[in-house]
């Protein structure tokens, strides 16, 4: 094999089409596929930027704006009791070792910036440590009721 004579299959490649080189290149001589007249067809029109819609009203004013977003929100990764029971009798998580955010992510359950809270719909039937960001009163409750322990980290 000689790579000085390597060259791209026969048909993979074609010349691009010259734009703006008169009336018998094929595509528009003077108008070069522009359209007629208007701001997008003179030369320099490439500054405007993409969303810019002519002076019509813009799309991101257009639409209505409600309610009230809270910069400061805290958005957690949520776990029922009932998950945790189910990944445990799975045994993609061990009740013998401490159930934290660490162990969550390396299961691939959730991502390492995440914060967890723990809720309690369903029964935990296992004795096991959760350490999370916040939990609700039913699962703290119930945790307890099978013996656990439930930590709450604070960063």
């Amino acid at each position: 094999m000689n790579l000085s004579k390597l060259s791209p299959a026969v048909g993979s490649t074609r010349k691009r089409k010259r734009l703006g080189r008169g009336v018998g290149s094929g595509k528009g001589g003077h108008s070069s596929t522009r359209g007629n007249k208007g701001q997008r067809s003179r030369s320099g029109n490439r500054r405007m930027p993409a969303w810019f819609e002519g002076g019509q009203m813009p799309l991101q004013r257009r639409v209505p704006k409600f309610g009230f977003n809270n910069p400061s929100r805290v958005e957690y990764r949520v776990f029922n009791l009932s998950q945790l029971e189910q990944l445990i009798q799975s045994e993609r998580l061990n009740a013998s070792q401490t159930i934290n955010p660490a162990v969550l992510v390396e299961a691939g359950l959730a991502r390492s910036r995440d914060r967890i809270k723990i809720l309690g719909q369903g029964t935990l039937t296992v004795p096991v440590m959760v350490q999370a960001h916040a939990f609700s009163r039913s699962a703290l409750r119930k945790i307890e009721e099978a013996d656990g322990t439930a930590e709450v980290l604070n960063n």
